[in-house]
């Protein structure tokens, strides 16, 4: 209990200190921008001087091209000249305003002008839904973004005054050098056109200039903007975020239930995936918080997208949800070269084999496109199970030590251990020498025993290896052993010694072998058999 009451003391004091760093931070905020001095202000007044004289210029220019337009000496081509040029001058007249209120103000006010009226668009109207996080994400980027635009402007303006500039030093010049009145006043009109347009780009650059400055002083360092914008963010949204996340988890929590009836629990899935979309859009749209309302719209319609391409297959994954598609509960399935039997379908089914004791669980898309089908009670799973022993068709032979789904592992007598791929095991055509084997071995006798060899010798043999698998503790497990007449060879006559031994025996398979040709070899001493050995006969003529 008292360490119940330290973690909740230490909780509260945290949130207490923390909520006494963000006050004094908000505290010294405010208080800044009243202990900064404007050290521009000689500046600013002498901009909106030059403002002031520009607009009456300005004016004064719109008047007379109003009153030459009026004039019916005009002819058309004349007057259209006139009309581009007042239509300019009103332009530059509006852009003068409007850097006029800007400097004095101190700020942009771009957000305060009226807009213009648009028609209904439902493209315009959709993305509208989109439009309070999409202001989100350009609100943290306002200031850089500003920073570059005035930057270009000044830099767009700086190199056309020098320009123009240039471009009036040399009209000028030969304005002086000319005699002809017609040239001069040529000149002189165009002179006075350059120096407005000059003086409209000063008023330009100067309001560029001066927004830039104070951009630049009201700018905070990067860890002051982002403790800024998480306060902002966590104070606005912190609260509502960690609601839509409570509704999420109580959601998870009560529909763990699972049904047996796979249809209501199809309909139950269904409708704990909606819940979970619709919980934090219902909690959003309570508080009214229109911009993770509009990102949950956002996740909501690009679900709806993937669901239509991928409709057709979600269709086969409900029936096979269903256990009524091509792949049931309860039957064989070839996946990966291997029988697998399909325990359970669900949104992960699980896959065994039973005989090599691996399991796998797979998604249930996997399983689209395949077949199940019965299992035959004598179908075979997999050639050995764990601790068999084996021989492979190269001859190898071991323990079978470790199975998975990709690798078998063989220990040999002795320990060496070799590993197979599961295909390349698989193309050996193991034999399980754990489920009972049969050896059968040669044993020649001489042709002198010919009458013998079909009656009485294979009888006596029998007995004699009968009683030295008795007397080598090898009775219990001898399953069957029998002594036939195999051939007629060409130097002797061939027995075979058919013996059938228990699985027990699997890890003496080579030496049980050998044991029965030494029991041959002993019983053929004892009886006075002769084994022959092959000879080699030759022909030909000898010359003496």
């Amino acid at each position: 209990m008292t360490i119940h009451l330290t973690k909740h003391f230490l909780c509260l004091l945290a949130c207490l200190l923390f909520s006494m760093f963000i006050t004094s931070q908000t505290f010294a905020e405010e208080i800044a921008p009243l202990l900064n001095v404007d050290k521009n202000q000689k500046s600013t007044l002498e901009a909106l001087n030059n403002l002031v004289t520009l607009q009456s210029n300005l004016k004064k220019d719109i008047a007379s091209l109003s009153k030459e337009i009026n004039a019916s000496s005009q002819s058309d081509a004349q007057k259209q000249n006139l009309l581009k040029e007042l239509e300019k001058n009103e332009h530059e007249l509006k852009i003068t305003k409007r850097n006029l209120e800007n400097i004095a103000a101190g700020v942009d006010l771009s957000s305060l002008r009226e807009k213009d009226e648009t028609k209904f668009n439902i493209q315009q109207e959709l993305f509208g839904l989109l439009k309070p996080a999409l202001d989100e994400m350009k609100e943290m980027t306002v200031q850089i973004r500003q920073k570059s635009d005035l930057k270009e402007k000044i830099s767009y303006y700086s190199d056309r005054i020098k320009v123009i500039k240039a471009a009036l030093a040399n009209a000028k010049k030969l304005q002086q050098q000319s005699d002809a009145k017609a040239l001069q006043t040529t000149l002189s009109n165009l002179v006075k056109s350059w120096e407005k347009k000059l003086a409209f780009m000063n008023s330009e650059l100067q309001s560029a200039k001066f927004q830039l400055e104070k951009l630049l002083a009201s700018e905070e360092s990067i860890t002051e903007a982002s403790q800024s914008y998480l306060k902002s963010f966590f104070q606005k949204r912190g609260l509502y975020l960690t609601e839509a996340l409570l509704s999420v988890l109580a959601i998870t929590l009560i529909s763990r239930r699972s049904f047996r009836i796979r249809l209501l629990e199809l309909i139950h899935r269904t409708v704990t995936i909606l819940l979970l979309i619709l919980g934090p859009m219902i909690v959003f749209y309570m508080v009214e918080d229109w911009v993770l309302f509009s990102l949950s719209i956002l996740l909501l319609l690009g679900l709806a997208w993937t669901l239509r391409q991928a409709l057709p297959r979600y269709w086969h994954q409900v029936q096979l949800f269903l256990n009524i598609g091509s792949v049931r509960e309860g039957e064989r399935i070839l996946m990966e070269g291997l029988p697998w039997l399909v325990e359970q379908i669900n949104v992960y089914s699980t896959l065994i084999n039973p005989t090599a004791g691996i399991t796998q669980r797979v998604p249930i898309d996997n399983l689209v496109g395949m077949k199940s089908r019965p299992e035959s009670p004598n179908e075979p799973w997999f050639p050995c199970r764990k601790d068999d022993w084996v021989i492979l068709s190269s001859g190898i032979r071991g323990k079978v030590t470790g199975i998975s789904h990709e690798m078998v592992r063989l220990t040999q007598r002795g320990g060496t251990q070799i590993t197979f791929q599961m295909s390349d095991f698989l193309a050996e055509s193991p034999r399980n020498l754990s489920r009972n084997f049969r050896l059968k071995e040669i044993i020649g006798i001489s042709y002198n025993l010919q009458k013998e060899s079909t009656t009485t010798i294979p009888a006596t043999l029998q007995a004699s290896i009968q009683k030295r698998v008795d007397e080598e503790g090898y009775g219990d497990h001898l399953l069957n052993l029998r002594v036939e007449f195999a051939q007629a060879n060409s130097s002797s006559l061939d027995l075979v010694v058919i013996a059938d031994f228990s699985g027990e025996l699997g890890d003496l398979y080579n030496r049980l072998r050998r044991a029965i040709q030494r029991w041959s070899v002993d019983a053929c001493s004892e009886n006075g058999w002769e084994i022959p050995f092959p000879q080699i006969a030759l022909s030909g003529t000898v010359e003496k």
